[in-house]
């Protein structure tokens, strides 16, 4: 039996290529799935499939079926196809190979495992379609070789654009709406860049704003949209009145550049912990959280502050890795006051010496 498509032929390099409008109950059926971890590395054609990744793309397919984008899916053919060329167009027809011919994806296999996925919720997804592009199957040195070119020029977007396109998250709306309302971030972050170059005229990047603002929140839902909408405002524009570098930065009394260099509070670090720290702060004291966060102003947040070494810091530079935002917001709980629990403690007093905070606290409060 065979399986006709439209196609059209073209040319790239020495080779002659068709590009396919397959449907995808036939993209599951034709594109088999192969086990490359059976082989060794240099035998593979490609990398082995992650399966971990396969129902992220699937819950992608499944809750956006009006709107999904895939690119096209790149494979080798190891049959004879027929190629029938429309007679006003020589370069576009109707493509047919046989149902038994093997087809081997070189670029796309976890679209195709996640599309197989799809189907099997809604099998009405399979008579929509996809484009293939299709080479001819020359060897496995082939195989790889168009692998590696298919991937090694690919870049993924900043996290910042990522977030700034991303109009169905939630929480990238919410962020980009707190931008505009919170008068210390408008015109102050850049929504392009994963991070600030020494000369931007910016104190903050969407990336590590988003990240603060997940932190602060959690998740966020269509129905309470606008009340963590409203909360994330109110903790931030809160937060800004007790850090007055920001508005000094923001009024162009002090350059972004030189407050980077100076304090720590503008960093991805301190943002995150920041935002960690007021969701605590914000179901321990939901009705006056806005007035306790008045003891930020009596925080050292310059870089020379001995405190930050071994939490947000590691000798003179600014530590943005996942244990130090954790511990850094540690640091500020027990600046507000805030219990921690007993794995934040231990995490906390490898990285410094947590019974001197707590006694300056206690010295403080007395």
């Amino acid at each position: 039996m065979d399986v006709t498509f439209p196609a059209m032929r073209g040319k790239m390099g020495n080779r002659e290529y068709y590009v396919a409008m397959i449907k995808l109950v036939h993209v599951v059926r034709l594109f088999e799935y192969e086990d490359w971890s059976e082989l060794p590395p240099e035998q593979r054609a490609q990398r082995v499939l992650q399966k971990s990744r396969i129902p992220e793309i699937t819950r992608y397919i499944l809750e956006n079926e009006e709107g999904y984008l895939f690119s096209s899916l790149t494979a080798s053919y190891d049959c004879e196809p027929v190629f029938a060329s429309f007679e006003e167009q020589e370069n576009c027809g109707l493509l047919t190979v046989p149902l038994e011919a093997h087809l081997v994806i070189n670029d796309g296999q976890h679209r195709r495992a996640a599309i197989q996925e799809a189907l099997k919720e809604n099998p009405k997804l399979g008579d929509e379609t996809i484009s293939v592009v299709l080479f001819p199957f020359e060897d496995i040195e082939r195989m790889q070789q168009m692998f590696s070119d298919l991937n090694r020029t690919a870049r993924k977007t900043s996290k910042s654009l990522d977030i700034l396109y991303n109009h169905r998250d939630l929480m990238s709306q919410l962020t980009l709406a707190t931008i505009d309302r919170v008068t210390v971030f408008r015109n102050m972050v850049d929504k392009d860049k994963v991070s600030l170059p020494m000369r931007s005229p910016k104190l903050f990047t969407l990336g590590s704003l988003f990240e603060a603002c997940t932190a602060l929140l959690g998740n966020v839902s269509e129905p309470d949209f606008h009340e963590k909408c409203a909360l994330t405002m109110q903790f931030w524009d809160a937060v800004a009145r007790h850090i007055p570098e920001w508005a000094k930065a923001a009024s162009g009394e002090i350059r972004p550049s030189e407050l980077r260099q100076e304090f720590i509070h503008t960093h991805a670090v301190v943002l995150y912990a920041l935002g960690s720290m007021g969701r605590t702060l914000v179901s321990v004291h939901p009705d006056d959280f806005e007035d306790r966060l008045a003891t930020l102003a009596s925080i050292n947040w310059r870089r020379t502050n001995k405190e930050w070494s071994g939490v947000a810091m590691s000798g003179q530079d600014v530590v943005n890795r996942r244990q130090s935002k954790l511990d850094t917001a540690s640091f500020l709980k027990i600046k507000m006051g805030l219990a921690l629990t007993p794995v934040e403690e231990r995490s906390l007093r490898g990285a410094t010496d947590v019974d001197s905070i707590m006694n300056e606290l206690k010295s403080f409060v007395s």
